[in-house]
């Protein structure tokens, strides 16, 4: 079994909170001015746990960075460590294909070109590069 030197999820399940506290809060705010909505507030808590949930899964599927000793992982795609030659000093050249299948880097997340070992360039992406370089190096 490989040992995971980075992981970097792209949503977090605490997430899934802020919809029932939104609701808690708004029944205390409706507690403290006069009559309250109990199930209504019980049902917005839950519509919006329910339609959150599919945001994380997606975003945990396909914005998920992780570095293990035998590959590198960006959303659905896999890179094998062996086929990376250098994380360092690599300029990222027009055109580079983007690690995880999309066009670009996702946003919110910085690029790291990374040189493969037939010398062509491929763009990884985390929100912390410094971390994900540094554990590309110890391979």
């Amino acid at each position: 079994m490989s040992e995971t030197r980075f992981v970097e999820y792209g949503a977090k399940w605490t997430a899934l909170l802020y919809g029932p506290l939104f609701a808690v809060a708004g029944y205390l705010v409706e507690l403290a001015t006069g009559a309250t909505h109990t199930v209504a507030w019980v049902l917005v808590g839950l519509g919006l746990a329910a339609i959150t949930a599919p945001w994380i899964q997606a975003r945990r599927r396909f914005l998920t960075v992780r570095v293990t000793t035998t590959e590198l992982v960006q959303g659905r795609e896999s890179l094998p460590l062996k086929e990376i030659a250098e994380v360092d000093d690599v300029g990222a050249p027009t055109g580079a294909r983007v690690l995880g299948g999309g066009w670009s880097a996702p946003r919110k997340y910085d690029e790291l070109p990374i040189r493969l070992d037939d010398d062509s360039v491929v763009l990884a992406w985390a929100r912390d590069v410094t971390a994900l370089r540094a554990a590309l190096k110890q391979s």
